[in-house]
């Protein structure tokens, strides 16, 4: 039964994913099924407390950090999901990301594969952004998405737009040249003492906030492209304060986060509306953890109902860093041919298009 699941789509097929890119020790077990994937467990253990005195991730405390949490955080997941006897293949994040983070969850996945005896794949972690909208979740914004669209991916270390013909046909339309977006969040947050990570105490003080309160210029408005920049807003707002002082809680500090908020967001929705234009789609995905920011969901719906088309937005947990995606793009691969053995390492950077690619040649 298990090799005919891996080879026909009509057929169930769980997978269990382990992802450690960056600071989420995550394990899961999804049940893909033709209408999408089902999540039997998504157990994530999180090293914000961790990282905030630092102001930001520290690749050597993640990595240790993840050791600890690794095989708790699997065997939550496969006993939630009913046991070992249900899991018929193993993925995991080998790239990109932190390499000493994701040497962990690769090594892991390597031995239970070995173990268990069990088909190994080793995911894109952009590709699972890309996917989560699969994953069968309450509180989605729109259902599945069809093929084909334009996707954003937003979080802290990547910010790029993408065309999907198909979960293996990915091209890259545009990507920062700089900042990501959820990376200026934070340094943002960092600069005001707002502590780390930034991106969600932004997004809440920014709810009572004047958006119009400070005027920032856009980044790369007048451009033709689909490229991004963020790093001169962060120097906008490190001049705004040096000039006007770190507002203190209240109204001067919720209205500089508001305007902050309102640079980014209106990028990021204006570049996404554009690529859906240029290239006729009628579907567009958001996600990545910035996608969790409650501003930008509003924009992006808002500018998407006027201009016709369709936006798709996993939930917030599955928009930050999790397993559960990695899961879904693993059982893409596992059946379109793709197979790893003990060999399988670490990539600290890896373009998703080019993991599209192996998959689409299996």
């Amino acid at each position: 039964m298990r090799d005919r699941a891996l080879s026909d789509p009509s057929l169930p097929l769980t997978v269990l994913a382990i992802e450690s890119s960056c600071d989420e020790t995550a394990a899961s077990v999804v049940r893909v099924e033709p209408d999408g994937g089902h999540v039997l467990s998504d157990v994530i253990w999180s090293q914000i407390a961790e990282h905030a005195p630092y102001g930001g991730v520290v690749p050597e405390i993640a990595s240790r950090a993840h050791l600890r949490a690794v095989v708790p955080v699997v065997r939550e997941a496969v006993e939630t999901a009913g046991g070992w006897s249900v899991v018929d293949a193993l993925a995991v994040t080998s790239g990109p990301g932190l390499v000493g983070a994701l040497l962990v969850g690769v090594q892991a996945a390597k031995a239970i594969a070995y173990a268990r005896k069990l088909p190994l794949v080793g995911v894109n972690h952009l590709a699972g952004h890309m996917l989560a909208p699969f994953l069968v979740r309450e509180q989605a914004i729109g259902a599945r998405p069809e093929f084909p669209f334009v996707a954003l991916l937003a979080s802290g270390g990547h910010t790029a737009l993408y065309r999907c013909d198909s979960p293996t046909a990915i091209r890259e339309l545009g990507a920062t040249r700089d900042d990501a977006a959820g990376e200026a969040f934070d340094k943002v947050a960092k600069l005001v003492g707002l502590g780390y990570p930034g991106g969600p105490v932004i997004d809440r003080l920014a709810a009572k906030g004047n958006a119009d309160a400070v005027k920032f210029t856009q980044p790369m408005r007048g451009r033709d492209n689909l490229e991004f920049s963020f790093s001169g807003l962060k120097t906008a707002v490190n001049v705004h304060v040096a000039r006007n002082g770190i507002p203190t809680e209240g109204r001067g500090l919720e209205d500089l986060a508001a305007s902050v908020q309102k640079t980014i967001v209106d990028n990021l929705v204006r570049k996404l509306l554009a690529a859906a234009r240029r290239e006729g789609v009628a579907h567009v995905v958001i996600s990545g953890g910035v996608a969790a920011n409650r501003g930008l969901r509003a924009a992006a719906l808002e500018g998407c109902r006027a201009m016709g088309v369709t936006l798709h937005v996993p939930p917030a947990r599955s928009c930050t860093d999790n397993a559960a995606m990695i899961a879904y793009a693993g059982a893409v691969a596992l059946r379109a041919g793709v197979r790893d053995g003990m060999g399988l390492n670490a990539r600290a950077t890896w373009p998703v298009a080019e993991w599209a690619a192996a998959a689409q040649a299996s």
